[in-house]
């Protein structure tokens, strides 16, 4: 079974029932102050943390004062502007003075499935990261309609794992795990502590994914956990709502954990690699060089461009003699490389009329 103790860097997801009281409609004072104690103490062991966190309807709506019910799209979306600001807030006042620095980031469906705001959200995400800040994650309910909707955070929380390379994800639920079948109607239900692999069978226990009927909630969370352990990152469900529940999940709370598949990086470079380039970068010797010591790929080190590549295509990486040393993500179009190869990343502004990315491709975006 997994321990907090081994990640390196986790994300975990928080529902809005756990946020907020459902009659008041106010936030759970003690328990946002009890996730921030969590969050200091995993930041104290040199832990990355990311944070995806609903709450914003729920709260905006006592606000408002709209009712109970089923709310319009347009009164969700309202009640989302109003609630997000308190959400943003809230957590602020409870980590900063644990010292930790907290930002806001909203996404859509979109932002993942198009692959220029897919590698845009890693690079601002991942900045975040390093300088040791905590992203709330959210979807962006405002502007977000149907066809660009996640429409749970589950599934949210686990394209954020992937995005950010995390190699644990924790759905703080109201469930203590998964079960055999809905433990609310069937006395007989079991929970698994560890799922290695999810099979048919598992899936069936989960409910019909087909018609939406599920047992216990539990179709999206499983679709959580097969991407996320995809891409190398386990997950745990584990009940949330007692006032300190990641300690809690550490000392032996009860929860079912999936297996990741590999680890995060080695997910990503094989991603990276199973693609069809659609263009060719020929390097230098010396570039040669630096990429097997695990550099990224600078403009000085590229002397010829060729394909017809948008910005986040796959390209392959040649040698001076042709040969295919991988291939990476791209981080300028075809156009742009060709301007701005054999130049020093300083010129890049100058050669393309706006500020770039110092490297063409980055290690991170890079199979060889």
């Amino acid at each position: 079974m997994a321990s907090l103790k081994e990640a390196k860097r986790l994300v975990i997801k928080i529902g809005s029932a756990l946020l907020v009281d459902r009659k008041t409609g106010q936030l759970r004072a003690d328990w946002v102050q009890g996730l921030a104690e969590d969050v200091a103490w995993l930041k104290g062991q040199g832990k990355d943390v990311v944070l995806v966190s609903s709450g914003s309807i729920a709260l905006g709506r006592g606000v408002l004062g709209l009712p109970a019910r089923d709310l319009a799209l347009e009164q969700s979306q309202a009640a989302a502007a109003v609630g997000q600001i308190r959400l943003a807030r809230a957590y602020e006042e409870v980590l900063a003075p644990f010292g930790i620095t907290t930002a806001q980031v909203l996404v859509t469906l979109e932002d993942s499935a198009d692959r220029r705001r897919y590698l845009n959200s890693r690079a601002t995400l991942e900045q975040l990261v390093s300088l040791g800040v905590v992203p709330i994650v959210n979807e962006n309910d405002t502007v977000a309609t149907d066809e660009i909707r996640y429409g749970d955070n589950d599934r949210l929380a686990a394209q954020v794992a992937v995005t950010v390379g995390a190699d644990q994800l924790i759905l703080l639920s109201d469930v203590d795990g998964f079960y055999s079948a809905n433990p609310q109607v069937d006395p007989s239900a079991h929970r698994y502590d560890v799922i290695d692999t999810i099979t048919p069978e598992i899936e069936a226990m989960a409910g019909d994914g087909v018609s939406g009927l599920s047992k216990g909630g539990m179709i999206t969370k499983l679709m959580a956990a097969k991407t996320a352990t995809k891409a190398g990152c386990a997950m745990a469900i584990t009940e949330g709502s007692v006032i300190r529940p990641l300690q809690a999940l550490e000392a032996g709370a009860n929860a079912t954990w999936f297996t990741a598949l590999g680890d995060p990086q080695q997910a990503r470079k094989r991603w990276i690699a199973s693609m069809k380039p659609k263009g060719d970068i020929m390097v230098d010797d010396g570039a040669a060089r630096a990429l097997a010591t695990g550099k990224s790929l600078l403009p000085a080190g590229v002397s010829l461009v060729s394909g017809a590549f948008g910005r986040g295509d796959p390209v392959a990486i040649l040698d001076s003699k042709g040969h295919k040393l991988g291939q990476g993500l791209a981080r300028y179009d075809a156009a742009e490389a060709g301007k701005i190869k054999g130049h020093r990343s300083e010129d890049i502004e100058a050669l393309l009329g706006y500020p770039g990315r110092a490297a063409l491709i980055h290690r991170d975006d890079m199979a060889l």
